[in-house]
């Protein structure tokens, strides 16, 4: 199961992230995690350090190595060297699931005990100076929409993604990724203004979206919220001493997290949960589709000098099946 948080940026949206990734670790459920934020906290917010952050590998780096192992035996991809951020799987292609080990977790991901759990996580990596002028981030997360598109996961094992702010994460097809995306908003109109922008870009998607109020200190914000984003409000969550004694690199146990908010995580959970239900691989599978030949067209033809196209294998649906097999 795949989990997004979105939000404005200073929203919370990593706080909210960390803390429903310790849920599910409590929970005893594997859990991957993800920091795809060009603002690289999601480490620190699960207890690292910065050296300690700051010594993860970045995926992209290790781009090259993923891609020559996504690639497999798929005859329709000549070399890694043709393959770009949407390169869909196909026969042949190497798939990846949450529990086992292979070479990209190996490379890139690194195990975080968390709550009587292991979770692992994985990092793209931080928007270095040679980047400055002449790169653009989303080409850095162009290794976590690989890791994405050639996953194959099941209902009781959760990939929890920590997604760029704004609505930049549109930048790409990755948005389409998740069986859940938790927007979260502060209750104001910058707040409310990203999920707008969120609900009208992921209309035409069959995106599930739910809204997660943070920093909500009363009934006047509850009600503004409830007002500006109607049923897509799921729940809230307020002032925390365990998240500020977090904040300061001083946490207590996860148990002594206040009620209301591990109230507020349980129905997040539930709420993934539900989403699962109404999975459907072959859509899935076409929308990765629609954004490779997009993305070929657009760039990925003149950039590698080959029709990418041709990498579609028009036969092939990404399915939990699949792996049976294996």
């Amino acid at each position: 199961m795949k989990i997004a948080f979105v939000g404005k940026g200073g929203s919370g949206k990593t706080t909210l992230s960390s803390l429903f990734i310790r849920h599910l670790s409590a929970a005893g459920v594997p859990v991957v995690a993800v920091d795809a934020d060009i603002n690289q906290h999601l480490g620190p917010a699960l207890g690292l350090d910065e050296e300690e952050a700051a010594a993860f590998p970045a995926m992209g780096a290790h781009l090259p190595e993923i891609k020559e192992y996504l690639r497999g035996a798929n005859p329709r991809i000549a070399s890694a060297q043709t393959m770009i951020k949407t390169t869909p799987p196909g026969h042949g292609s190497r798939l990846l699931r949450v529990t086992e080990d292979n070479p990209v977790y190996g490379a890139c991901a690194r195990p975080l005990s968390l709550e009587g759990g292991e979770t692992r996580l994985m990092v793209t990596g931080p928007f270095s100076e040679s980047d400055l002028g002449v790169a653009c981030y989303h080409s850095k997360v162009g290794a976590v929409e690989l890791f994405l598109n050639h996953l194959v996961d099941g209902r009781d094992e959760y990939v929890v993604v920590d997604m760029t702010a704004g609505s930049d994460s549109f930048a790409s097809g990755m948005f389409t990724r998740f069986d859940m995306t938790f927007l979260v908003a502060e209750p104001t109109r910058k707040g409310v203004a990203v999920y707008r922008q969120y609900k009208e870009y992921a209309r035409d998607f069959g995106v599930a979206l739910r809204v997660v109020g943070n920093k909500v200190q009363g009934p006047d914000d509850l009600e503004f919220l409830r007002a500006e984003t109607g049923d897509d409000l799921l729940v809230t969550v307020g002032h925390s001493d365990w998240v500020r004694a977090m904040e300061k690199g001083r946490p207590p146990h996860f148990a002594a997290l206040e009620e209301p908010n591990r109230r507020a995580l349980r129905v997040m959970h539930e709420a993934a949960d539900a989403a699962y239900t109404s999975r459907d691989w072959e859509r899935y599978t076409r929308q990765m589709v629609h954004f490779h030949l997009k993305n070929a067209e657009s760039w990925g033809n003149e950039r590698t000098g080959t029709d990418l196209a041709a990498q579609v294998d028009p036969a092939f649906v990404l399915d939990e099946r699949l792996t049976l097999t294996r």
